[in-house]
């Protein structure tokens, strides 16, 4: 199983669970979550989801050893912003590619100051394709331009600016807890409701957009640039086109 569970009060953490993979989006670790997310959202004893890791890396990104089917990712991210619960991840290491659309998807985000961020995929030769759905709707414009067009790695503090993270700080489990707090202390129902309200445009996004997307992530990951770029990062050097 990839996914570790703990529960405490109404609060379920599951916990990405794959840490010799850095907790890559393999299809194994999609299913298993989007499983656990299911479960999560028909126990009416769970009053809001922790989304957390093991290791030093929330997660990788796609496994490109066994990727996961893109209507898979997509449905898992679509049930993560339709939950009638919140979900609210907890980041204390490092977030690459895809591992940052389950932040997108996500209500709310706690980040360690030691937590780094990038959008990596146009040095493999790709693009954020059906990730752009949860996190362009809740983005600043012009940091995202940035990010997703040069591929730099940036900080927790750069993303709570942009609305990436809700808020970050020295230490992650003392920016979570007034988060924690305050969900503790709302009515179930008024929650469901109000996640209602705050989602609408997001999963408008996902019902609007996924098919052109998926086809789009699919195509490019069949061109020369991309097995190019896929191979480079597995022997660990500079893509052809590097200059």
């Amino acid at each position: 199983m990839t996914i570790g569970r703990s529960r405490q009060g109404g609060f379920l953490t599951l916990s990405l669970d794959a840490p010799e993979r850095r907790n890559a989006l393999s299809a194994t670790l999609v299913r298993d979550l989007a499983e656990a997310l299911a479960e999560a959202g028909a126990d009416p004893g769970v009053r809001a989801v922790v989304l957390t890791h093991s290791g030093n890396t929330f997660c990788a990104g796609a496994d490109l050893r066994e990727p996961p089917d893109p209507e898979a990712f997509v449905a898992l991210l679509r049930g993560i912003v339709a939950l009638p619960k919140p979900v609210v991840a907890r980041v204390a290491g490092h977030v690459r590619a895809g591992g940052l659309g389950l932040l997108g998807a996500c209500d709310l985000a706690a980040a360690g100051e030691g937590s780094t961020f990038a959008f990596t995929e146009v040095r493999i030769g790709v693009a954020p394709a059906v990730i752009s759905m949860p996190l362009l709707p809740r983005l600043d414009p012009r940091a995202v331009a940035r990010w997703y067009l040069t591929g730099e790695k940036f900080g927790a503090a750069e993303a709570a600016a942009a609305g990436l993270v809700t808020a970050a700080g020295p230490e992650v489990d003392a920016v979570l807890a007034p988060l924690l707090d305050g969900l503790r202390r709302a009515a179930p129902g008024a929650l469901a409701e109000t996640k209602r309200l705050l989602t609408v445009k997001v999963l408008d996004t996902f019902d609007e957009q996924a098919g052109e997307l998926i086809a789009l992530s699919a195509r490019l990951f069949t061109t020369d640039e991309a097995r190019e770029g896929t191979t480079a990062f597995l022997e660990r050097r500079d893509a052809a086109w590097v200059w």
